[in-house]
């Protein structure tokens, strides 16, 4: 198997930490394309030219963090990450709903940094994303305590470090920590655990 990701992509660490945790290192090639960029080869791979992409060993492409994460869970048929089925996985999916959200709105934020010049930055993406962003690090602190975050690993707490493990001050200006100190506790606590610490992004550089 092949898995494409650039290696400040959330949404790939995601799946690498999945990967890790499933124990399918070695079964997996992860290859860092070239993306947004005319011609690259990876579109060939890959249209959409997106990452995460994992190319399976019969050929079949799997696009989406979430999809590939649910293959890595369940290709030894005992899934570890999969909410209970029904009503009784409903907190389970609602926190990790919220997580997503989160993860969305910080990407979407930081894009207007990473991507486009100073002078056409849209304030209004700005200041609606982190305004989201401060909101949902209110609801994560209220949370600290809530089982599916006090528990074993799941999928809410494997967004969430992506969301802001190794990445305080991103985006320009966003102080996560003041304030919420069970969030920030908890994000150093699960930062220890080989899988996050071993895919910690490198600093991003505006392109």
């Amino acid at each position: 198997m092949q898995l494409y990701t650039t290696p400040t992509s959330p949404y790939g660490r995601m799946a690498r930490i999945v990967m890790i945790e499933k124990g399918l290192a070695d079964q997996v090639e992860v290859i860092a394309p070239k993306t947004r960029v005319e011609n690259s080869p990876y579109y060939k791979i890959n249209p959409s030219g997106r990452v995460p992409f994992l190319l399976l060993d019969d050929g079949t492409g799997l696009e989406d963090s979430a999809l590939i994460c649910h293959y890595f869970d369940h290709v030894d048929g005992n899934p570890r990450f999969e909410p209970a089925p029904g009503l009784d996985g409903l907190e389970a999916r609602r926190l990790e709903s919220m997580a997503r959200s989160m993860l969305d709105g910080i990407s979407l934020w930081s894009r207007e940094y990473i991507y486009r010049p100073e002078e056409i930055h849209s304030q209004f993406i700005i200041g609606h994303e982190q305004a989201r962003a401060y909101r949902l690090a209110d609801a994560f602190e209220a949370e600290m305590d809530n089982p599916i975050m006090a528990g074993p690993l799941s999928m809410t707490q494997i967004i969430l470090a992506c969301t802001l493990h190794g990445r305080d001050g991103q985006p320009a200006g966003y102080d996560w920590r003041k304030g919420h100190p069970k969030l920030s506790a908890w994000v150093d606590r699960i930062g220890e655990r080989p899988s996050i610490s071993s895919t910690l992004p490198p600093p991003r550089v505006k392109h």
